[in-house]
């Protein structure tokens, strides 16, 4: 019996500096506290820096943050020769869709896109989004600040003008 006693009190003191040590293990040196602020700076920079395009539909200019992918280089590139016009009509009371003019790489993923999203359909098409819709499509970006979106967008046909922001 007390040689139970023995290896239990052993066993509990080896638990008891175990988890002192790993106690002391967890600490952070402040020279790693600093990476941590380097790396939310560096993010926040990358935000700065994303690409841009502004959407004019009638009178209304809004400003939308662009994905990275093929896709969208490909559509800055048909931006960068000229504005980009496209006839967009009205589909389903969620979306305003319009033919591109031109196949675009596609990198499609399920999506439920909300209202602001600007996506790639099939290819050769561009979706705006008022509303809500879940199907495979392929990014392109989002509007950054949705105020006066719906009325812009109307319950019509509408006339889309992309171009790359300066």
């Amino acid at each position: 019996m007390k040689k139970c006693w023995i290896i239990l009190v052993a066993t509990l003191c080896v638990l008891l500096l175990s988890a002192c040590a790993a106690r002391e293990n967890t600490d952070i040196p402040a020279s790693e506290d600093s990476n941590t602020d380097t790396s939310e700076n560096t993010n926040t920079q990358e935000e700065e820096t994303k690409m841009k395009m502004n959407v004019q539909i009638g009178d209304y200019t809004f400003t939308a943050t662009l994905e990275q992918n093929q896709a969208v280089n490909e559509f800055v590139e048909m931006m960068k020769e000229g504005p980009v016009i496209i006839e967009m009509s009205d589909y389903s009371g969620f979306e305003k869709v319009g033919p591109l003019g031109k196949e675009l790489t596609t990198d499609n993923h399920q999506t439920t896109t909300t209202e602001g999203d600007i996506v790639l359909y099939s290819g050769n098409q561009i979706v705006i989004f008022y509303g809500s819709n879940s199907w495979s499509y392929t990014r392109i970006g989002k509007i950054d600040d949705l105020t006066n979106w719906k009325t812009a967008l109307g319950s019509g046909d509408v006339t889309a003008v992309f171009t790359v922001a300066e």
